[in-house]
């Protein structure tokens, strides 16, 4: 009787590896790092605009008649908000649309990234 056994030692194909490879580890890191890099540089011009619009807002609805007392409402108003020193009052475009005043604005904002990369943010808005 002729048995044919198999080895327990018989050879298999490789199998493929599965994982993440050290450059592909950089690659991601150094991607995150900077997405996160523009976020934390972006973020604070981004309050500022939005800190802009509701003083505007502010001015519009509570700051008087006259372009004069409508600056001066801007002006105290960024007195009192911390950290907007992209625009004064002096920027405003005031004018009276339907018995409504409507403030107008457009600032730009260059953020340096990493010298001599730049990134240029231009903001406009109007009072509602």
């Amino acid at each position: 009787m002729n048995v044919t056994s198999r080895s327990s030692f018989s050879r298999s194909a490789p199998s493929a590896q599965s994982g993440i490879t050290l450059i592909g580890l950089l690659f991601w890191a150094v991607l995150i790092s900077s997405f996160a890099l523009v976020l934390m540089k972006v973020f604070p011009v981004v309050a500022e605009y939005r800190t802009i619009q509701g003083m505007v807002n502010k001015a519009a609805h509570e700051g008087g008649s006259t372009v004069a007392d409508i600056r001066a409402a801007f002006d105290r108003s960024s007195q009192i908000e911390y950290g907007v020193t992209s625009i004064k009052s002096k920027d405003l475009e005031i004018t009276k649309e339907d018995d409504k005043v409507v403030i107008k604005f457009a600032y730009d904002r260059e953020i340096e990234l990493i010298p001599p990369v730049y990134l240029l943010l231009k903001f406009e808005g109007q009072s509602k």
